[in-house]
This record gives C-alpha cells, sequence and structure tokens, in this order.
C-alpha cells in the first residue's frame, strides 16, 4: 500500500494534466489505490481560486468519463485536490509555494514532484526546489518525476544530469518514458521468460531478425514547431521504440526488482554497436511525407506546405538497422522504424525466424507481440493446404489476445504514477540507459545534419516508401 504522501504536480494546466493525469488520479482514487491522508497539490503559472479549480477538475473529468462517474468519489477526489499559483513575476513565488508546503498538517512530507512543464524549466523547477529544502529526505522521501525528453542530444543530457544530480540521488529521479507503462510492454518479459518454448529460440541461431514498427495515420497536426526541431528519430525512436527494443533482446534479469531489471537494459543498451563512417546511408533512412489521401480525413497536405517551409530536412519517417554485440544477437539485424501518414496506425515487434527446412521453401515463421490496436500475441506457422496438390502450403495464425472482456483498463500515466509514489523505478529510465540511447542517436542526427540533400517524399496514404529498403541485410526481407 502506498505510504501516506503528497503528489505535487507542475504545469497543472496543461494538457497532460487534464486529458492525462488529473482523470487519471481520480480513476487510481476510484480502484481504491490512493491513501486517504494522500493530498494533490496542483501548481501552475496562472491565478485560480479553489472554487475555480475545482469546478475545472470537474470539467475534465466530464470529458473524460462521458459515461458518467461516481459523486461519491468525486466528493473525495476534490476534497484531496488543492491549488497553488506559482506566478511568473512573483520573484517569492517559490518561497511562498514552499511555506505551503511545508504545512504539515496539512500536506504529508513524502513529496512526489511530477513535472509536466517545458524541458527548459526541468533542471530550473529541481535547483528552485532544493534551494527552499524541498528536497531534503530527513522529514520524508523526496522524489522527482521528469518528462520526456530528458536532453536532445548526449551532452544537453549529460548537463541536465549533472544540474540535478547537485540536489537529488539517482533513486530519487523517475525519468518517464509512458510507453513503459503500458500493460503490452509490461507483458514482453512475461512472455518471453515465462513460456519455456520460446527461450530456447529466442537468439542468433533460430532468428533471423526483429522488426520494431510504430505507424501512425496521423500528421504532425498542430504541433508543427516542435516537430520541426525534433523529428521522427529523436521523437520515437531515441526513446519509446529503443527501450520496446531492449524488453524485447534483454538477457534474463536475476530477478523481477527494479534494479535488476534496469542492470539488463543497461548491458543490453550498451552493447549496440556503432554505426561506422561510410555506413549511414545503409544504416538509416529519413523521409517526408507528401500530400495525399488518409481514410478518414480524405485528402491530405504535406508535411512540407503544413510547415509551410519547402526548406525543411525534418523527416517523418524514420528507419534503423541496429546490430547487437554480445552473443546471443550477434549477426541479427533489427530493424526499427516510426512514420507518420501512413496507410495504417499500429505499434508492434516482429520477431522473424530462421527458415531450417530447404526441401519446403521458406517457412516465413513469426513471433509478434501486438502493443497497438489491441494486445496480441501472434505465432504465424506455415501449414499444408487440404486438398491433393502436397506442395501447396499458407500460412496459418495462432493468435492470443492479451485483453479480454472484462480485464481492467489501466492508462499508462496510471501506472506510473503509481510506480513513483510506490517508489518503483523498473518502468523509469536510468541515466546510463538515457546516455546509451543518445549515444546510438547522435551520430545519424549530425550525419543527417550535414547531408542536407532534399528528403525522399512519400504519398501520404501509401505504404513504406520502397527505398526504405536500402537498410536491409538480405533481398529477401521485408517490411510486414
Amino acid at each position: 500500500m502506498i505510504e501516506n504522501s503528497t503528489l505535487v504536480l507542475f504545469g497543472a494546466k496543461g494538457n497532460l494534466s487534464r486529458v492525462k493525469l488529473i482523470p487519471g488520479l481520480f480513476h487510481l482514487d476510484e480502484s481504491g489505490q490512493l491513501p486517504e491522508g494522500m493530498k494533490i497539490l496542483s501548481v501552475g503559472r496562472q491565478s485560480s481560486t479553489q472554487g475555480e479549480w475545482e469546478n475545472e477538475i470537474k470539467s475534465m473529468l466530464d470529458k473524460k468519463f462521458k459515461k458518467g462517474y461516481c459523486k461519491e468519489t468525486f466528493k473525495k477526489f476534490i476534497a484531496r485536490n488543492l491549488y497553488h499559483a506559482n506566478l511568473p513575476d512573483d520573484p517569492d513565488a517559490f518561497k511562498k509555494f514552499a511555506s505551503r508546503l511545508k504545512e504539515s498538517n496539512k500536506f504529508a512530507q513524502n513529496l512526489a514532484f511530477f513535472l509536466s512543464v517545458r524541458p527548459t524549466d526541468f533542471a530550473l523547477i529541481v535547483d528552485q526546489l532544493a534551494d527552499e529544502n524541498l528536497l531534503d529526505q530527513s522529514s520524508g522521501w523526496k522524489r522527482v518525476l521528469i518528462e520526456k525528453p530528458f536532453g536532445t542530444n548526449l551532452e544537453s543530457a549529460i548537463q541536465l544530469q549533472q544540474s540535478i544530480a547537485k540536489h537529488l540521488n539517482e533513486d530519487q529521479i523517475y525519468r518517464i518514458d509512458h510507453y513503459l507503462g503500458k500493460s503490452a510492454l509490461q507483458n514482453i518479459l512475461v512472455t518471453r521468460f515465462a513460456n519455456s518454448i520460446l527461450e530456447p529460440l529466442w537468439n542468433n541461431e533460430h532468428i533471423d531478425h526483429i522488426q520494431i514498427t510504430n505507424h501512425e495515420m496521423l500528421g504532425v497536426g498542430d504541433r508543427t514547431t516542435f516537430y520541426d526541431a525534433t523529428g521522427a528519430l529523436r521523437d520515437m525512436i531515441q526513446s519509446h521504440l529503443l527501450q520496446m527494443m531492449a524488453l524485447t533482446t534483454m538477457e534474463k534479469p536475476e530477478s523481477f526488482s527494479p534494479n535488476h531489471i534496469r542492470d539488463e537494459k543497461i548491458k543490453l543498451l550498451e552493447s549496440i554497436r556503432p554505426i561506422k563512417d561510410g555506413e549511414f546511408s545503409s544504416h538509416a533512412f529519413r523521409a517526408q511525407y507528401a500530400a495525399g489521401e488518409i481514410h478518414g480525413e480524405g485528402k491530405v497536405n504535406g508535411y512540407l506546405s503544413e510547415l509551410e517551409n519547402e526548406d525543411s530536412i525534418t523527416e517523418t519517417y524514420a528507419a534503423v538497422k541496429i546490430f547487437i554485440d554480445n552473443p546471443r544477437w550477434k549477426g541479427v539485424p533489427i530493424y526499427l522504424r516510426t512514420a507518420k501518414r501512413l496507410h495504417e496506425s499500429g505499434t508492434n515487434i516482429s520477431v522473424k525466424f530462421k527458415n531450417t527446412c530447404s526441401l519446403i521453401g521458406d517457412s516465413n515463421n513469426w513471433f509478434i507481440f501486438n502493443i497497438q490496436p489491441g494486445e496480441s500475441s501472434t505465432i504465424v506457422l506455415t501449414t499444408k493446404t487440404p486438398g491433393l496438390d502436397d506442395q501447396e502450403l499458407r500460412l496459418t495464425k495462432l493468435e492470443g489476445s492479451n485483453r479480454i472482456d472484462g480485464d481492467e483498463s489501466i492508462d499508462a500515466y496510471e501506472i506510473l504514477m503509481l510506480d513513483l509514489l510506490n517508489g518503483n523505478q523498473s518502468r523509469f529510465l536510468h541515466i546510463d540507459e538515457v546516455k546509451a540511447q543518445w549515444s546510438f542517436v547522435d551520430p545519424i542526427i549530425n550525419y543527417w545534419t550535414q547531408n542536407k540533400e532534399k528528403l525522399h517524399q512519400y504519398i501520404s496514404g501509401s505504404a513504406d516508401p520502397e527505398s526504405s529498403k536500402v537498410i536491409f541485410e538480405d533481398p529477401s526481407q521485408f517490411w510486414r
């Protein structure tokens, strides 16, 4: 059970808080997960009375839970929610904030700070918390959750770490990657290590290659300024897809304790082979979506038209090839790809097994973790088609849904907020994971920055660009 504590939400009036955090906390309260004496102190940069904030919370919940919600739980939830205005033009704002938070008769002094703010404010807020002695653990534990991204490259990540490490130990820092809160990702380790039919085959003797995919039909939308400064490689591959790869390929941990799981992920990520000079064009591919037609939306503009900048070389499609230098995965290519405006949306991990019987031809065996939409595990087998022709084969899918009717639906942020309050860091990033991920991605970004040629274009609503296959090790390989 969670210790009595206070959750402090910085950026409480932002979109993440309104859509995910406040409704998620209400759902946790409704499920009996929050201790009776716990308070939620929401901190914003705008003035607001307590009554106005309570009305805002009601509006958030009405929008999220359209079928209604328990009125008794709502009363209890409202009673634990308080608002504090940290006005940007007030030089004493943090002193006033600290004075209020130190009211031990109102707020438990186990403090969890959730920084749902601009990345440029992470270090500044930690400095201000430390200046007001709010990170001292003599009166109770203190934890700080930092939203993605943790830096924009290796150098900035190290600088951010050095800044906050002056005030926080590693066990106080919770670097979030919300994908790690998804139940389908949590299921990867269980599926791998709890089923004896998989582990003997999970190596380079039996596996041809692995594909880790995130595709979206959506475009950049109103995030053009952010996206043009970020791109698909930084936005998805550096964080979410590399973490999915680590869970798929890491060695069995000594136990499922947070430290043992993170130790194995770190070892795996630090074993990624750096791309050598002269190899970038065959190990990394990028492209932009052009105008086209999306099912359900009709005709849509291309990325450059949305951005209103014909000179942008920011990628909306990125694919990379990775090799892991350890005995289990030696020689096995791992392909990571992410894209906007493709013909379908989905996130999955597809493991292709080698063909072991030359008498039959390509056996085309796969094991697939489907992350979204839906959560399932699928085995693809080659079978004989009934009939007189002994050579006629077909593929058979053995699909098991990991979510069935009646299963509890928990948002990733709900799980991660519970982990924060419980002190469970297994689904948060260690600084060594962050460094290893940036160490792989930075050279690709630098190469693309130096080579400013126009990007490949793919029509919105189409499949993967044909030219993306340049990263395949074998001509027989194809995108699933």
